[in-house]
């Protein structure tokens, strides 16, 4: 065989061993045979039967080669990878703050002039039109509510996308950015299953409840998204880890809350009351006991709402035990 074939063998690592799927991939699947990869050609083949079990491969790798993280770091030549959760999706320069060079020593006082100056053109460059000064903004608001509410990467990532689309199909106008913004983070967190209640949104947020429910009713409209009620069982790992109570109580709360959906309880209720309302009834039944005060705190609603779902879902429970 040619010295552009490089026989495929199974690799194993001083604390690690080969899964069994991952030993079939390199064998060939008519005869069970070793596998070769032929560069030149860009095919792998058998070594015993000849079999072509895959051709055109596309060396994906880079063409230079690295011995240690350094060398590889000087080398590369590609940056960060794109993100809407950016205005330019973090293709354009950014210029850091520091003052300080490559060698990490301090600029004089004429070149931090002239960085400072590099960095207003920059800036000014990176935000050429209206609609990229838009987004700016509105993805800023974005990230800092969802860092103020605990929201992970990924919703904010789907809150920027659906403002994108708000953005592009001209839903802003008579509608302030905040708004917009905001509401596409309460439509991402309920879309990703970890929501955030009205009020949690509107205590981070720079506009009033009453236009985060308006514009968040005409965002969903407008762009057609599917999103489900609130699930009640969302609320409940957050509000018993804010509360300190254990596994066992969680998993009570899920399964009153369970009961209610089965009698049908749950129409026509608050998610977060029910929730709220479950936990304070899980606590009391694994002898956790926690105030409908410290409840109420956590989940931002009021304690006769919790009273009145506590009951209804305590009912619902000793039903099912009678029947």
């Amino acid at each position: 065989m040619s010295e552009n074939v490089r026989t495929y063998t199974a690799e194993r690592a001083d604390d690690e061993q080969e899964t069994e799927s991952a030993d079939e991939e390199l064998r060939c699947p008519e005869c069970s045979g070793q596998l070769a990869s032929d560069t030149e050609h860009g095919e792998t083949v058998c070594v015993d039967c000849g079999l072509v079990v895959e051709e055109d491969e596309i060396d994906r790798g880079p063409e230079w080669r690295a011995f240690d993280s350094k060398e590889k770091d000087n080398k590369s030549r590609v940056g960060a990878p794109t993100t809407n959760m950016m205005h330019d999706k973090g293709l354009s320069t950014n210029i850091g703050w520091q003052d300080k060079d490559a060698y990490g020593k301090s600029l004089s006082s004429r070149q931090r002039e002239k960085m400072q100056r590099l960095r207003t053109w920059n800036e000014r460059f990176r935000t050429r039109d209206s609609k990229e000064r838009n987004l700016k903004q509105a993805l800023g608001e974005v990230d800092r509510m969802a860092s103020a509410l605990g929201l992970p990467d990924n919703v904010r990532e789907t809150a920027s996308v659906i403002y994108r689309r708000a953005l592009d199909e001209d839903l802003l106008p008579g509608r302030s950015i905040e708004g917009v913004s905001t509401s596409s983070l309460y439509a991402a967190a309920r879309q990703a299953g970890t929501p955030r209640s009205l009020d949690e949104i509107a205590a981070v947020s720079r506009v009033e409840k009453d236009e985060i429910a308006r514009t968040y009713r005409y965002v969903v409209r407008e762009l057609k998204l599917e999103i489900q009620p609130a699930d009640p069982e969302s609320y409940v790992p957050r509000f018993a880890s804010d509360l300190g109570l254990s596994d066992e109580a969680e998993r009570r709360a899920r399964s009153l809350l369970g009961t209610a959906k089965s009698q049908g309880i749950h129409s026509g209720k608050s998610p977060v009351g029910l929730a709220a309302a479950a936990v304070y009834a899980a606590s009391l039944l694994v002898n956790e006991k926690v105030t409908q005060s410290e409840v109420s705190d956590v989940a931002n609603i009021s304690e006769v709402t919790i009273r009145n779902r506590y009951h209804e879902l305590l009912e619902a429970e000793d039903g099912v035990a009678l029947n």
